[in-house]
């Protein structure tokens, strides 16, 4: 059950969610900050403890042999997951707080599950993808550079 990339990515998940609700509680009731930037900062503590995991865990099978690439996946986990995790979150607790005055930790819950999904998608297929894939991307791409012609430039001038 724990070999599958879905279930571990839904476990990290799980604790991503206390991650992010405990630190929504600390930045909005501690910190007193609004809802709206509390939100966004909290989604980015739990993104960093996300990857963290993900990178350890989920997908260690894939990450492990890709070691040196893990800054650039950092940077698509934040531009996939990230963005996603950031602007549905701000859209949908400025909906279901701000019109719809439900409590903010609930408002939150809903929007998290409705961001998973989508997360898992694109951390699976673009983030954290195989080794396999990012072989058979740099092939495709070295291939298409051998089909320009190189061009000759003459030291004589023109």
């Amino acid at each position: 059950m724990w070999r599958s990339p879905l279930v571990r990515f839904y476990a990290v998940g799980a604790v991503g969610i206390i991650v992010q609700l405990t630190a929504l509680a600390i930045f909005k009731t501690g910190l007193r900050i609004d809802y709206l930037p509390a939100t966004a900062l909290a989604v980015e503590v739990a993104l960093l403890h996300n990857f963290f995991w993900h990178e350890r865990w989920t997908w260690v099978d894939r990450t492990r042999l890709l070691a040196r690439g893990r800054g650039w996946r950092l940077i698509r986990f934040h531009l996939t997951n990230g963005a996603l995790s950031i602007l549905l979150n701000l859209v949908c607790m400025r909906f279901l707080v701000g019109r719809m005055q439900l409590p903010y930790l609930l408002a939150n819950v809903m929007t998290i599950t409705l961001c998973s999904l989508l997360n898992f998608l694109a951390a699976d297929r673009f983030v954290f993808r195989s080794l396999r894939d990012s072989q058979d991307q740099a092939r495709a791409t070295a291939m298409s550079c051998e089909a320009i012609e190189p061009v000759s430039i003459s030291p004589r001038g023109f």
